[in-house]
């Protein structure tokens, strides 16, 4: 999970929200409003940071505060994101994400700047991720499952490819810093997939290094 900064809505909710019995259900413009999602979020889910593209065969419209509990927010921009389709169709085990999630409440919302949901989180070399939150922590396996076995296979993949090349090119620090701010996305550009995992890893180098080499 990494911290989302949200951006201003798509017109086209704005002017739907002015209408009488305006819904999420009777908006119609919902491949606007995945756009917008998937641009502000960099292309990555908001969960478990998987690739997410903006149509319904490849995302999902996640409410923070589900449709069902929370009516008066299911058009409140501030409580969409962006979610990857989460194991939908798979035996259950395999569910992640809003798949997994449901109507369930969360403690941390990735968009709220107030959260922080990158300092909560610890990513660990076996591709597991833990929360020293501990509520958030038990949220992260029951209500989310982000370490259910392929999402660990696959963090835990990302991480060894980064140390070996970092192993066979022996960086400078200069390097290091370079691939930090690649791996955050200081270039604007979309992130790559567990990108966060990447950036946890690499900060930690960062902080053991003498003040004068971090610019």
């Amino acid at each position: 999970m990494k911290n989302i900064q949200k951006k201003p809505e798509p017109r086209s909710l704005t002017q739907h929200r002015c209408n009488i019995h305006a819904d999420y259900d009777n908006y119609p413009e919902k491949n606007e409003l995945r756009d917008s999602l998937v641009t502000e979020q960099r292309g990555i889910c908001c969960y478990c940071m998987q690739r997410i593209r903006p149509n319904s065969e490849d995302m999902k419209i996640e409410h923070w505060y589900s449709q069902d509990l929370y009516p008066d927010r299911q058009i409140d921009y501030s409580n969409l994101l962006g979610a990857c389709l989460g194991g939908e169709g798979q035996v259950a085990k395999m569910h992640h994400c809003d798949t997994k999630k449901g109507n369930r409440d969360l403690t941390y919302n990735p968009a709220n700047p107030l959260h922080d949901v990158e300092g909560s989180l610890h990513f660990l070399g076996d591709g597991t991720i833990e929360s020293i939150d501990a509520q958030f922590d038990r949220e992260i396996n029951t209500v989310l499952n982000l370490n259910q076995s392929l999402l660990v296979k696959n963090r835990k993949a990302v991480l060894e490819s980064l140390r070996q090349g970092l192993i066979q090119k022996k960086p400078s620090n200069a390097d290091i810093l370079r691939e930090l701010k690649k791996w955050n996305g200081d270039n604007g550009e979309d992130l790559e997939p567990f990108c966060q995992v990447i950036v946890y890893y690499l900060r930690k180098k960062v902080n053991r290094m003498p003040p004068k080499t971090i610019k």
